[in-house]
């Protein structure tokens, strides 16, 4: 029984290493996200963090704050989807597919 559960806890430091080396690899990839027909872009790396935001002079008026944000906002959340899509298809291989809780993904 002890040999099974050496085995097991051997597997499992294994997946970790290859997850963290995933993370790391995700880290460096990017994905965009815009609105406004590309007045307003979001890039994301695969981790889901939000890098850089650009936004085109012509969307900034004062008078409509409103339209900025959300443009800021649907082009975030089309980053993030982005990134969500990357990171679970990366991490998709390491555990056959399946949803574990508590894996980030």
């Amino acid at each position: 029984m002890a040999k099974g559960m050496g085995d097991m806890m051997k597997q499992v430091a294994k997946m970790q290493r290859k997850m963290e080396e995933i993370q790391a690899e995700l880290g460096q990839k990017t994905v965009e996200g815009s609105s406004g027909g590309g007045m307003v872009i979001v890039t994301a790396n695969g981790n889901q963090d939000i890098i850089s935001i650009k936004i085109e002079k012509e969307v900034v008026n004062p008078e409509d704050v409103e339209m900025l944000e959300d443009l800021i906002l649907s082009a975030v959340n089309q980053a993030r989807e982005k990134a969500a899509e990357l990171q679970s298809e990366s991490m998709g291989g390491l555990t056959g597919g399946l949803n574990i809780p508590g894996l980030p993904f």
